[in-house]
């Protein structure tokens, strides 16, 4: 049978998978991906609801927790602001290599500093994955585009999510999962208004169905996600389960996009599709092995 932290880690990447191949959708109907944000953190309040309700209400208020929680929800919205910002500036097609990247700081972290460790296929799982990681976006042969302040960017989102998931992993060892996810839920809230004052209102925006009604059917995906990636940092190890989503769920949008449009993938993306098919094998079946860092604390869950 699986792991706990298997379990929640393939959840995280099903969800994202789909959420991926499908996200770009409202913004295809003119609902602009700074209002698909805003429609995401609306849509974190349901699942932090239900995990709250199911543990008794109770949230997590001494310093470590709150600072940890809101350090996980700022950094991965604040990311995705610099995100925006970075695409407008500069090539999407060099920026999401570069910020993909982002698991090799989460592994780099979690090794120097909280002494996890994992065996031959582990490692050989976590080197495929970063290899795959940018080939999904990268596009050979496109024209150049000189550095300025998007690649800047492009690396402070990449620290920032990088950073993020050690965060949770290193918030788990005293707080619990519902209080973790309800303060990234609060930091996503916050970031809301910065989410509307980079929309452009003067431009047409879809209102219907096919914008913010699409976006939260398919954002919701992404919200659940988000609790279920908790839950596999809780019970695994970050250098394990950061590069397996990362990787994994890249792989399944790759995959359902390419059936859905009916055309046949590039060379880089499919070798991409390969690499990470090979590292989601090997991560998965990696037994598991001592760490060095000490056990994290349950929860509700």
């Amino acid at each position: 049978m699986p792991s706990t932290w298997l379990t929640y880690a393939l959840t995280t990447t099903l969800l994202w998978g789909v959420w991926g191949a499908f996200t770009g959708l409202p913004s295809e109907h003119g609902f602009p991906d700074t209002l698909v944000y805003v429609v995401w953190a609306l849509t974190m309040i349901p699942p932090a609801v239900a995990v709250l309700a199911r543990s008794g209400w109770r949230i997590q208020r001494d310093r470590r927790a709150i600072v940890l929680g809101l350090a996980v929800g700022l950094l991965g919205a604040g990311g995705q602001m610099l995100l925006f910002r970075a695409v407008q500036l500069g090539p999407a097609y060099l920026i999401f290599p570069i910020v993909s990247l982002s698991p090799g700081l989460t592994i780099a972290l979690s090794y120097g500093l909280l002494g996890e460790r994992t065996g031959r296929l582990g490692v050989a799982g976590i080197v495929l994955a970063l290899c795959a990681l940018p080939l999904f976006d990268l596009q050979l042969g496109a024209g150049g585009s000189g550095m300025g302040l998007w690649f800047v960017l492009a690396l402070v989102v990449l620290a920032a999510w990088g950073l993020q998931a050690y965060f949770i992993k290193l918030a788990s060892a005293g707080t619990s999962t519902e209080s973790i996810f309800f303060y990234m839920t609060v930091g996503a809230l916050v970031c809301v208004p910065a989410a509307l004052a980079m929309t452009d209102f003067s431009q047409p925006i879809e209102w219907g169905w096919n914008g913010p009604g699409l976006a939260a059917v398919i954002q919701v995906l992404n919200a659940i996600g988000a609790l279920t990636l908790v839950y596999a940092f809780r019970h695994g190890k970050a250098l394990v389960v950061s590069p397996l989503v990362n990787a994994g769920a890249p792989l399944l949008t790759a995959v359902l996009s390419m059936a859905l449009s009916g055309t046949a993938p590039s060379g880089s993306k499919l070798a991409g599709v390969a690499l990470a098919l090979l590292a989601a094998l090997l991560l998965a079946l990696q037994p598991e092995t001592p760490s060095s860092s000490q056990p994290v604390q349950g929860d509700a869950a």
